[in-house]
This record gives C-alpha cells, structure tokens and sequence, in this order.
C-alpha cells in the first residue's frame, strides 16, 4: 500500500498567528535542574531519559490523572501565547486503551473562580512510542487575572513519564500587512508559473491595434464545501443551494450521505441511492468528490447493533461493507477518509483488543480499490494559533495535507468574521503542503454553526461580508486575468499565472478574432503559448 494523507478538519475560533512569537514565559524548560517547577503530591526526579540536553523531569508516584510538574507563569489578559512540551511513557499498567497527554492552564480571578484551558492535547499514546510532541496555543481570558498556572498532564495515575523542553512564548494576534505580504509571496512561487505569450504579426498590423487576453477559466487548486445530500436532491430554495455549488466550488463531500450509520442504520437495512445521486449530479458538473467516510471510530457514532458484535464476525462485517461501499461508489471518487477521528475515538480497536486495527482497515481498502486515495481524517489538529507552526509539523510526514472540515466561526460582528476567514484561507492556501481546502457548508440552512460561519444565509441565498470576501479571493484575487496592448508590451511578454485551465483571446481593432482563440493547462511547470495575427 503506498503512502496515506491526511486531511484536517479545522475549526478555527482565534486569529491565526502569523507573526513573530515573543519571549520565553517559562524558567528551567530544558528540566537540567529542579528549579521553578512545582511537584506537588508528586515524586519529580531527574532522569538521563531526555529529549534533549543532559535530563529530563520523570514524574511519578501520582493519585490523580490531573496532576503534573506545574509552573506559574505571567500572562496579560487578552493576548494569544503559544505552549509546548516534549513527553514519553515509561509505562502503562492495565490501560489497553492508550495514554492521553495534555497541556493545559488554570487561570484563577479576583473572585476566586478557576478557568481551565486546554493548550495542547495528544490521545491514544502507548508505552514504546517516540517523544511526543505536545504544541499548541491559547488565549488568555479578557478579565483580571490573579494567577496563571501550566501544568503537563493526562496519563493514568499509575502511568510514570518524562518530561522535558517545555516552553510558553507569547505570540499570536491579527494578520498584519506585512503578514499579507509574506503569504502573497508565498502563494506566487508554489500557486503560480509563468506563461509566456509570444506573437507574431503580418506587416499590415499595427501593434496598438492588437489586444492580447489571457483569461483564467478554471482553477486546479480544490476549493470544496460540504454538501447536504438531501437539500442537494431536494433542490430546495428554487436550486438555488445546488447551483450556488455548482457556480463556486470544484471538488464537494458529502455531509452525511455515505457514512456507515446513514448508508445502514439497522442491519441489513441499506440506503445508497441518496448518495449516488448527489455524487452524479455533482460529477455532471465538473465537480470531484470525496469519500467520507468508511468507519467512524467514536463510540456514539457506532450503531447499536454493531455495538453487539465482537471478535471475527464484528472484523466480517466491517470488511462486507467497506467492499459493498467501494463497489457501489467505485470510480466515482477521488478520496475516501477510512477511519474518521480515530484520534478521538478508538472503539473499533478497543472492541477487537487491537491498536494497529487502522492498518488492517487501509491495507482492506487498499486492496479492494487500488485508485482511490486514502486519508486520516481528524478535528482540533491545526486549530487555533499557530496554523504555520502546526502546518509545518504535519508537513514532515511527507504526505499530502487537506483541510476538509474547514469552519471558522467569529464572536465578532460580520466584517471582523470576513477578515477572520481571509487570515484563515491565506494562512491555509500560502502553505506549500496544503494540497485542498473544503469548507464544512456554507450557507446558514445547511451548516451545524451558521449563525457565525457562513457564506450565504436566507431562502435566497445572499452573501454575507464573509461570503463576498471568500468568493474575491477564489475568483478574483486568485485568478488570472491577463490583457495586454501589444504597443506596449511587445510581441514576447511573460504573465504569471494561477495553476488552472486557459484560454488566450485575441483581439484586433475591438473585436474578438475567434479563429485564433488558444487553450491550454498550466500547471507547476511553465508554458508557452504562441499566437499569429494575419487578419
């Protein structure tokens, strides 16, 4: 089997971090000594078991899953920091399950309350895994903060770790210009090659008669929204739902449709058809689908009456209908997610005693359907802060990266949420391992958070700031658009261009000379286009 993706369901709620991070929030990170760490109710010793540097912090003797080597640290009211710590288990006794590691603060107020966050959390961690790697990010509350306490915490009591590079900087906030810049930059080299338009003209022609239009048609990079399969067949507001798809994305997945409790509720009792007809009506379109998804590992997203199974008939039936799905749906998709959230949720693992059952599901997919490709498929990957930072985490695995679920909601009123979700497309798009981008719906009668994240809202699907601000930066900003006078330019120039499909028109004296009008794809490498005037 070759190599999986990933795909990262995002649902950002604060401002991407695009810039610099500030200073070192924590004493005695690197653990070469005891030093400014609390251990409170715990045994905390120095160990040669190190990620780096001479030591490690290894924790023990604890009553309380909650507890850890703590730290109080100053934060400001307000602002975003960014939190990170390396872990290893030494052991694990009687949890079968997996470890779950976290980050996290207690901020405590005037009044006496607590408030907990999470920085940064890991899940489904065994004995013999490598250091793993903990990052994240958080905002401190907007009140009067009287103390602010970090804590590394997760495993069983009976669970001892080690500890070691811990660090809280402080960083975040809005995208500014100079941030804007950098990501246009970036997305010129890795969304962008050259075009170079060469002309010759019969003598009769005079260059400032002559008009040279290279015009983007479509766009090879996916954009994508969920889509709801029932509204979509149901052809609810008038059509206008399904040709609002139809108008303004390339690639789709389906919401519900082809997840295993919908496509079969009790068993033996299967629905396919509402399925197969979104997905035919969307191909007939141009559109690509994704497959979502074969198995959902989450407990209370398994059916009840899997839930009665066990041993070989459970791993039976999961295989008849992984190879019934991709029988009915075979050529028709690009990507199937195999096993959704299954850093979630670990059922289907538990139930079986088996950790490496996800293999077991790919190589079966695998091998009933070759073509397709296959992704993980997770939430609160890269959400938050930091997107950079985490992208380029990701990154390193070496396979492709798709946002899949993209949702991002704002407290703040319509114009702020529209700069939020620019920040948001620009950080994602201006990543080199960002290979597609779907939206997680995009209208307030389809989507399960629209009052703070859609696009188009009402019976007749208007535009919000946010919808005409993602739709510029799709089809304006990030498309090409090209005209030049050849008086002024010459008859060889150079148009860098958007990856995608092209037509180049010419047009002599105000008019359009059809007979010469050229297509072409560009992609990662550049292309030549030539053109003869001889009207």
């Amino acid at each position: 089997m070759g190599k999986k993706a990933m795909v990262l369901r995002l649902v950002i709620a604060a401002l991407i971090a695009l810039e610099a991070q500030g200073a070192e929030l924590l004493k005695n990170g690197g653990f070469e000594s005891l030093d400014s760490w609390e251990c409170s109710n715990i045994h905390c010793a120095l160990t040669s078991v190190k990620h780096s540097g001479s030591h490690g912090l290894e924790i023990s003797g604890r009553q309380h899953s909650y507890e850890g080597p703590a730290q109080h640290i100053h934060v400001t009211p307000g602002h975003a920091y960014h939190a990170s710590a390396w872990v290893k288990l030494l052991n694990n006794p009687g949890n079968t399950n997996g470890e779950t590691l976290e980050l996290e603060l207690d901020f405590l107020f005037n009044d006496n309350t607590h408030l907990y966050k999470s920085a940064a959390v890991h899940h489904n961690t065994y004995v013999g895994s490598d250091w793993i790697h903990l990052i994240g990010d958080f905002t401190a509350p907007s009140k009067s903060i009287t103390s602010t306490r970090f804590y590394i915490k997760g495993p069983e009591p009976s669970t001892n770790y080690v500890v070691d590079d811990a660090s809280v900087t402080s960083g975040g906030g809005s995208q500014s210009q100079q941030g804007i810049n950098a990501t246009n930059s970036v997305i010129d080299k890795i969304r962008k090659s050259d075009i170079h338009v060469q002309v010759t003209l019969a003598s009769h022609i005079n260059t400032a008669d002559v008009n040279i239009h290279v015009l983007q048609t479509r766009k090879a990079f996916p954009f994508g929204t969920a889509v709801a399969a029932s509204k979509y067949n149901e052809n609810v507001s008038g059509g206008k739902y399904r040709d609002f798809i139809h108008t303004h994305f390339n690639w789709a997945v389906l919401e519900n449709a082809l997840k295993w409790p919908h496509l079969e509720p009790h068993r033996g009792d299967k629905h396919f058809q509402d399925a197969l007809d979104t997905i035919n009506g969307l191909r007939k379109h141009g559109i690509k689908v994704r497959g979502h998804n074969l198995v959902w590992s989450v407990p209370n997203k398994v059916q009840d009456w899997i839930k009665a199974l066990s041993g070989n008939e459970l791993r039976t039936v999961v295989k008849q209908h992984i190879t019934e799905t991709l029988q009915k749906t075979h050529g028709l998709l690009e990507h199937w997610d195999v096993n959704n959230e299954n850093l979630h949720g670990t059922w289907y693992q538990d139930t079986l005693h088996d950790p490496d059952y996800d293999l077991e599901l790919f190589n079966m997919t695998h091998h009933i359907d070759s073509h397709v490709k296959l992704f993980l498929n997770d939430y609160s990957v890269v959400s938050g802060g930091s997107t950079d930072d985490r992208l380029d985490t990701l990154a390193k695995a070496g396979v492709p990266l798709w946002v899949t679920e993209l949702t991002v909601n704002s407290n703040h009123d319509e114009n702020k949420g529209a700069d939020l979700f620019e920040q948001t497309l620009r950080a994602l798009y201006g990543h080199p391992a960002v290979e597609g981008i779907l939206l997680w719906g995009f209208w307030d009668h389809a989507q399960y958070r629209p009052e703070r994240s859609s696009l188009v809202r009402g019976d007749n699907v208007e535009l919000t700031a946010a919808g005409r601000r993602v739709l510029d930066l799709w089809e304006n900003q990030w498309m090409t658009d090209d005209t030049r006078v050849l008086s002024q330019t010459g008859n060889q120039y150079t148009v860098r261009g958007f990856h995608g499909d092209y037509e180049v028109r010419v047009i002599y004296k105000g008019h359009e000379l059809t007979q010469l009008k050229k297509t072409f794809t560009l992609g990662k490498a550049d292309h030549t286009v030539t053109v003869s005037v001889h009207a």
